[in-house]
């Protein structure tokens, strides 16, 4: 069985929005294939120091979202097709949160979509 691998970062989020948030990486970056198991509440809760009942919230919310289903006795696993479902659902949120406002912003002072698309080559040739 797959270990945790990434300690929880100090941040404004809650700490059980995290857990799920290492879970979908491990998911989308291919640690976490589809159909395998992943860490017990118990062993998110050992690793990251927390209470089992906040690591559990974690995975619920993927449980919750289709992501990741309970084997009765067994443990929790990453479902068929939940890789593409979270690739989806970050692009979403990376246009909402990053693109549509730059293009606001580039908008705002003049800059053409010319401009703007060589800004951003300029910065992935860094």
């Amino acid at each position: 069985m797959n270990q945790p691998r990434i300690a929880v970062v100090d941040d404004s989020r809650p700490i059980f929005v995290q857990i799920a948030e290492l879970i979908e990486n491990d998911i989308i970056g291919g640690a976490l294939p589809e159909e395998t198991q992943v860490p017990s509440t118990n062993d998110f809760a050992a690793f990251h120091r927390i209470n089992p009942a906040t690591a559990g919230k974690g995975v619920n919310l993927l449980v919750d979202e289709g992501i990741l289903y309970k084997k009765r006795g067994i443990g929790m696993f990453v479902a068929e097709g939940a890789r593409s479902r979270l690739v989806a659902k970050r692009r979403d949120q990376f246009q909402n949160e990053y693109v549509r406002p730059l293009v606001t912003e580039a908008g705002k002072l003049g800059i053409t979509e010319t401009q703007l698309v060589e800004m951003i080559r300029e910065e992935g040739a860094e």
